[in-house]
C-alpha cells in the first residue's frame, strides 16, 4: 500500500497523464472568461482612445461585442449554477481531514493504473472531496479523509476495511445518496469531516449480475452535490469495474479521462 500527501506525487510509477497537460494553478474550465475579459476591454480600449468620430454601425457592433464578451465572463458560473451545486473549493476545504492516497499491495499493474485513474476523475469532475474505491477486497483511498497523524499505512487500510465490514457496502445492490446529512444523521466513523453528502455506487458482477464486487464511495462538503446527470456519470464509471469480476477472469476497461458537461 502507498500513501501520499500530496496528488502530483507519482503512485507505484503511476502518474495522471491529463495532469501533466495541464497547465500548473490554471483552471481550463475559466479560459472563456478569461477570453471575454481580454476582448470585452479591447472593445473598450479601442471606442475611448480610437477615432473620435463613430459612427452608428460602429456603436452597434461594439455594443453587440460587449455583450458576447459578457457572456463569455459568465459562462463559468452558469456552468456551475446549472449542476446544481457550487464546486468544492479545495482551498477552503473542512479543517481536521488529511490528504492521502492509498492503494492495496499486490495489484497488478493494470488495475492500479485503472484505479487511479477512476479517482482522479471522480475528484475532478464531481462536486467530491473523498473517494473510496472497493473492488475484491482491494481498496484506492483518495482525497480528503479524517485520519490520525501519525497512523501507519497498514493502519489506515485495517481502519477502512473494517469500516466497510461493520457498514455492510458490500452487500448494496442499489445506489444509496444521502444529499444532505451530517455526524447527527449519519453516524459513520470513516466520514471526513465536514462531509454533507454522500454517494456509494455499488459495481454488480458480470457473471452473477445481483453479486456486488465492488463500490464506489464519495464524500462532497456540499450538500445536493450529485443530480441526476452527476450520478449517472458516476455509475458509468463505476460499470466500467464490472471487467474485473473474478468469475469472468478477465481484466482491464477503457476509462474517459474527461466527463461529458
Amino acid at each position: 500500500m502507498e500513501i501520499h500527501l500530496s496528488e502530483s506525487e507519482q503512485l507505484g510509477g503511476i502518474t495522471a497523464t491529463t495532469a501533466a497537460q495541464r497547465i500548473p494553478g490554471f483552471d481550463e474550465s475559466y479560459l472563456p472568461r478569461w477570453i471575454g475579459v481580454a476582448f470585452g476591454s479591447l472593445l473598450l480600449l479601442n471606442h475611448f482612445f480610437g477615432s473620435n468620430f463613430v459612427t452608428d454601425a460602429q456603436i452597434r457592433s461594439e455594443l453587440l461585442g460587449i455583450c458576447l464578451a459578457g457572456y463569455s465572463i459568465t459562462v463559468p458560473y452558469l456552468g456551475k449554477f446549472l449542476k446544481g451545486a457550487n464546486l468544492v473549493d479545495r482551498s477552503a476545504l473542512p479543517d481536521g481531514n488529511r490528504q492521502i492516497f492509498l492503494l492495496s499491495e499486490g495489484l497488478s499493474e493494470s488495475l492500479k493504473e485503472d484505479l487511479a485513474w477512476a479517482s482522479y476523475v471522480l475528484l475532478k469532475n464531481t462536486n467530491t472531496m473523498s473517494v473510496l474505491i472497493s473492488l475484491r477486497d482491494e481498496l484506492c483511498v483518495r482525497g480528503y479523509w479524517n485520519t490520525p497523524d501519525d497512523s501507519s499505512k497498514a493502519d489506515l487500510f485495517d481502519r477502512f476495511s473494517m469500516q466497510i465490514r461493520k457498514i455492510g457496502f458490500s452487500q448494496l445492490k442499489e445506489a444509496l445518496y444521502f444529499p444532505k446529512c451530517s455526524a447527527e444523521t449519519v453516524d459513520w466513523e470513516m466520514l471526513p469531516v465536514g462531509t454533507l453528502s454522500i454517494l456509494i455506487q455499488p459495481v454488480l458482477g458480470s457473471i452473477e449480475p445481483t453479486k456486488n464486487i465492488a463500490f464506489i464511495f464519495l464524500a462532497s462538503s456540499a450538500s445536493y452535490s450529485y443530480n441526476d446527470r452527476d450520478r449517472e456519470w458516476i455509475k458509468a464509471v463505476a460499470n466500467k469495474f464490472t471487467g474485473y469480476d473474478k468469475a469472468s477472469g478477465q481484466e482491464g476497461f477503457q476509462l474517459d479521462s474527461t466527463k461529458a458537461m
